[in-house]
């Protein structure tokens, strides 16, 4: 997986690719056309502020049955809170290799994604230690604390009312490979979507 480029930090512990997708009320899932990643300097102080391009998420993962399925549950369960929105989706596919000093899921720190609902997965956990998941309220309260550590184990955040955090990760044993894989998957309500063009 490609090196994370857009670094703040200069860190290079990071790699990830990316895919966008819609997914309507009916939960039908359409990948779209590849394009860049972007948040605002509000939400993301330390690599926002401008288009960060990814490679693209590979089709035997992007279209297989494990990531739509994962879709379709997430949206089946924030539909709940909004019944009459789609879902413009981000899958960020990340991998974040433990470091002697640590290698950080969130660079920036405790943040908002700037979206409606995150679904966080655990794909795999080799040799690490740490990786604690914190929520917190808008106003810094911690409220809930919890280290994903089975394959697929996940977290749902309402990200309009919480703000989230992952502290850093590193290697149980340094004579040996150590990471952490996650897929973030990030919902943004949309209404009058107009899918531009969607992957083959």
């Amino acid at each position: 997986m490609p090196v994370d480029t857009y670094m703040g930090d200069r860190g290079v512990y990071r790699r990830r690719r990316h895919a966008t997708y819609h997914v309507s009320n009916d939960h039908r899932i359409q990948r779209l056309s590849h394009r860049p990643h972007y948040q605002t300097v509000n939400y993301n102080h330390l690599n926002g502020g401008v288009e960060r391009h990814f490679e693209p998420i590979p089709d035997t993962i992007a279209n297989g049955v494990v990531l739509n399925t994962l879709l379709r549950f997430a949206a089946t369960v924030f539909s709940g809170v909004d019944p009459a929105a789609s879902w413009f989706v981000e899958v960020h596919q990340f991998r974040i290799e433990a470091i002697e000093h640590g290698g950080k899921p969130t660079p920036e720190g405790a943040h908002r994604d700037g979206v409606s609902f995150v679904l966080m997965v655990l794909i795999d956990r080799q040799n690490v230690t740490g990786g604690e998941t914190t929520i917190y309220s808008r106003a810094g309260v911690p409220l809930a604390d919890f280290t994903l550590q089975e394959r697929f184990d996940i977290a749902l955040v309402d990200d309009e009312k919480v703000v989230h955090g992952v502290s850093p990760v590193f290697p149980r044993d340094g004579n040996q490979v150590a990471y952490r894989d996650v897929l973030v998957i990030t919902f943004r309500a949309v209404r009058g979507f107009t899918v531009e063009e969607t992957c083959p």
